[in-house]
């Protein structure tokens, strides 16, 4: 195998590569990315078995060949290279790979390509087109609620389905921890069928986030019962679903939350933040006392410390003093965009609702603490 590339092009899509290498190093050929360079395409790939990732890109490929090399170590090589060298890599028999750019030569130590797992790029299911900035917009306003808690295994990602309304078919996400909820849907016009509901791991949607900033262009995905296959321009990206079941949100979002609060959005966030700044991880509770026309924000740490701010509002709906966590409020405020936004409430102890006017189908729910 033998080929030259340019060192950017190189780089782009090593730094695609680097986030699925398995980092336990389990296996040590999982360690590896395989390389295959065949007519001028350079493809290549990394697994750790449950996320997979193949790009092809172009180059001058002056003899065929295969082999795989340590994600890492090359990774790092080129990272610390010029960014307008060219690179040429050179191996002859699948065992040692070497590396020329201007006067810097490696010479690396391979695994041969027959000992790298089989990627399976088939998938039997239901094919849904996307653009890629819609479809990084529904992960970027719900991934923040993925939970981190491992026992509750099912909602380490984000649930993703599509359901038919009569005349359009709208695919939703949805990301929780039990304690706040974000959901968002897009309306898509074309007929597909329905997707009753999968789950999408949280290093996946945090690495396939990645891909989409780079793209603007229609991304094909296909949904299967086990795996959810992501084609975006030359990079197939492939992962498992969590196997298990999501909540119902449904039931979790409220329907009779009648007072409602509309507020400044750059106003309310910073207000929270200069008062948050006394909560700490024991004492993390903002307290919300809503009056006519009123909003105070408190808070007093487990030091004694405190903090209080009044903001005039437009509000006269039911005097309520409701606890949030500072950090899930603070979440929430920073991903809506609207100059107005509006949180809407039932009393002290039921969630809440945060929306946008001009996007009715991106809704938060956020549960109070004990105040």
């Amino acid at each position: 195998m033998k080929f030259k590339i340019s060192r950017s092009i190189f780089f782009k899509t090593l730094s695609h590569l680097q986030g699925i290498v398995d980092k336990k190093n389990t296996l040590p050929i999982l360690a590896n990315i395989l390389i295959e360079a065949k007519n001028n395409d350079l493809i290549l790939s990394s697994t750790d078995m449950d996320i997979s990732i193949i790009e092809k890109i172009s180059c001058n490929v002056l003899e065929d060949g295969a082999t795989t090399i340590n994600s890492q170590i090359l990774y790092d090589i080129v990272r610390k290279i010029d960014d307008n060298s060219e690179i040429e890599i050179i191996s002859n028999d699948g065992k040692l790979l070497t590396l020329r750019s201007e006067g810097s030569r490696f010479s690396l130590a391979c695994l041969p390509k027959e000992d790298y797992p089989i990627i399976e790029k088939d998938n039997t299911g239901v094919d849904i087109v996307l653009n890629s900035k819609i479809l990084l917009k529904l992960i970027d306003k719900t991934k923040f609620a993925i939970s981190n808690e491992e026992t509750r295994y099912f909602l380490n990602g984000l649930y993703f389905n599509v359901t038919n309304d009569g005349s359009s078919n709208i695919v939703t996400l949805v990301g929780t921890d039990g304690h706040r909820l974000a959901k968002f849907s897009h309306q898509i016009d074309e007929k597909i069928d329905q997707v009753s509901g999968v789950i999408i791991p949280k290093k996946t949607i945090f690495e396939l986030s990645k891909l989409l900033s780079e793209e603007d262009s229609d991304v094909k995905i296909s949904i299967s019962s086990n795996k959810i296959i992501f084609k975006i321009a030359d990079i197939i990206f492939i992962s498992k679903l969590i196997d298990g079941s999501f909540p119902d949100y449904k039931r979790v979002i409220p329907n009779d939350n009648k007072n409602i609060l509309k507020i400044s959005r750059d106003k309310l966030l910073s207000a929270v933040d200069r008062v948050s700044t006394i909560a700490n991880e024991k004492s993390p509770v903002i307290k919300f006392k809503l009056l006519e026309n009123i909003l105070n924000l408190n808070t007093v740490n487990n030091e004694s410390s405190t903090a209080s701010e009044d903001l005039e509002i437009n509000y006269d709906g039911d005097e309520i003093e409701i606890g949030f966590n500072s950090k899930y409020i603070m979440d929430i405020i920073n991903n809506l965009d609207d100059y107005e936004i509006s949180i809407n409430l039932k009393d002290n102890t039921s969630p809440i609702i945060a929306k946008e006017n001009s996007n009715t189908n991106l809704v938060y729910v956020l549960m109070p603490m004990r105040v």
